[in-house]
């Protein structure tokens, strides 16, 4: 089981909203430079996501995923990862 497409979004919205002016986490912010602020506009209602705009959160969950050396096994909210990660 994997997370679902508008969970990723939450989560994604949610850590970029916390987390988007963290130093330690400044290389992983501009890289996503689209993936995060599309994600958490989109969480906050204030746009839709096109084609294009799913591949590229699709890819920023991949990346956070990956930078946090964790598997996708279906989560719910941002602390449910960090736990995880604990």
């Amino acid at each position: 089981m994997t997370t679902d497409f508008s969970k990723q979004i939450e989560i994604l919205g949610q850590f970029y909203q916390n987390y988007r002016d963290d130093e330690q986490l400044l290389d992983f912010i501009e890289f996503n430079d689209l993936g995060l602020p599309l994600a958490y506009l989109a969480s906050e209602g204030l746009c839709m996501v096109s084609d294009d705009g799913m591949k590229y959160i699709a890819e920023t969950w991949d990346l956070f995923m990956a930078a946090l050396e964790i598997k996708d096994t279906g989560f719910e909210d941002l602390n449910q990862i960090f736990d995880k990660k604990k």
